[in-house]
């Protein structure tokens, strides 16, 4: 039997201007090939063919667009770019191996020795090692100053100064930046913003509308949403990205094909878990600030939040992700944590399923003592990825915890 490509039915591509993040998600990006698929294909591929030599040297000179070789452009990656460039209000996106791998390559792409950074403390912590440790061999110093003081980041800029970088909401505290603000000082100052938009997704919040140059994820988390694969994306001005894409071409931090198609299935879903996960993170934080043995809960929804007000303003919802730290220190946190028999250990975040994890010894663990102090990771705090499982079945999971605290001679209960 000969398969042969339906080349004589005649498909209209989708208009899809104007449409809300809701349908991008569903819709964006799709590439359909000869066989008229609905779903999106996959290119498990690592080149392609040309008709001709003379189209070869074309694709190899960039005389003529098309696919060349798996890392650096493949259709079901080219795909995902497209999708969640729509999602962001972006012009183009870059895919990556990793959120690291994103982060690595818009730095190594659009900074060069002598350059400046202000970064936010409150980052995840490889993203500080990468900045404090691995940026600084290759000439690149970089500042870090509190996410929420203007007047901090307004006296670390200087002449040098090439890229303020913060994730909002920050991990693991929950602190919002004033992105308005920060935009401002960086153009003025003629540096790009660069914003980490894992926490929220472009579904609670879109920086470029707040004058961000560059937005970064790691779609290992909620793009995801399922903890199934690993990837990283940069989206942002045409300009900016043609570099990012030349340090991917020459450097290989490439996202697989698998990995791009199994990321287009979870940004399908996006919008509907980011609510559940909105929903659930709120009644739990709420239901937390009520237990006589936590000192502090930090969570942008919560009306005591320092910027309830700004995270209003600027998002769509108050995320997934909260943190609160227990009366006591690491032993009462690690107690705490060990009790739980539902809600799963591992310092990832953004899945449907919840987990819980130490920050001070995981996520941040590599941070020297007195970064840890300056960034606010206690050894008594404890982050919690809310995921969408009944809210009453995760209060019951963590009761144990709470349990175990005030029962310390019984072990895990």
């Amino acid at each position: 039997m000969t398969f042969r490509r339906e080349e004589n039915v005649w498909i209209p591509e989708s208009d899809l201007e104007g449409m809300s993040v809701d349908t991008l998600a569903v819709r964006a990006g799709q590439i359909r090939t000869g066989q008229l698929e609905h779903s999106d294909p996959i290119f498990p591929t690592s080149s392609f063919v040309y008709g001709s030599a003379a189209q070869a040297a074309a694709r190899f000179g960039g005389d003529e667009p098309g696919n060349i070789y798996s890392r650096f452009t493949n259709p079901t990656v080219q795909a995902f770019e497209a999708r969640i460039a729509a999602m962001e209000g972006g012009e183009r996106a870059v895919a990556t191996a990793s959120g690291m791998a994103a982060i690595l390559s818009t730095c190594m792409a659009l900074l060069k020795s002598g350059d400046h950074v202000v970064c936010s403390r409150g980052v995840f912590g490889t993203t500080n090692v990468l900045f404090q440790k691995y940026m600084a061999k290759f000439g690149v110093e970089t500042t870090f100053v509190s996410l929420t003081d203007m007047e901090a980041w307004s006296s670390a800029v200087r002449a040098e100064t090439r890229m303020l970088f913060i994730e909002t909401p920050s991990n693991p505290l929950c602190e919002v930046a004033d992105m308005d603000g920060l935009a401002h000082l960086a153009h003025e100052n003629d540096a790009l913003f660069v914003v980490d938009n894992c926490f929220c997704t472009p579904v609670l919040q879109r920086p470029l509308e707040h004058g961000a140059d560059i937005i970064i994820h790691s779609a290992t988390k909620y793009l995801d949403g399922q903890g199934r694969c690993v990837g990283g994306v940069v989206v942002g001005p045409s300009k900016l990205m043609e570099e990012v894409y030349g340090f991917l071409r020459s450097a290989g931090p490439t996202m697989s094909p698998f990995n791009a198609w199994v990321f287009l299935k979870g940004l399908e879903t996006l919008p509907i878990r980011m609510r559940a996960h909105c929903d659930n993170a709120l009644e739990l934080a709420l239901w937390l600030d009520k237990q006589p043995t936590v000192a502090e809960v930090f969570y942008a929804g919560l009306q005591t939040h320092p910027q309830h007000e700004l995270a209003k303003k600027q998002q769509k919802g108050f995320g997934g992700v909260l943190s609160f730290r227990l009366k006591g220190g690491r032993e009462e946190a690690w107690r705490f944590i060990d009790a739980t028999r539902m809600i799963s250990i591992t310092a990832n975040l953004g899945d449907v399923k919840t987990t819980i994890t130490h920050p001070a010894t995981t996520t941040h663990g590599r941070l020297s003592a007195e970064d840890k102090v300056a960034a606010g990771i206690t050894e008594n705090l404890v982050r919690i990825s809310v995921g969408i499982e009944a809210v009453e079945d995760l209060k019951t999971d963590l009761e144990r915890g709470f349990q175990a605290l005030q029962n310390p001679n019984n072990g895990n209960v």
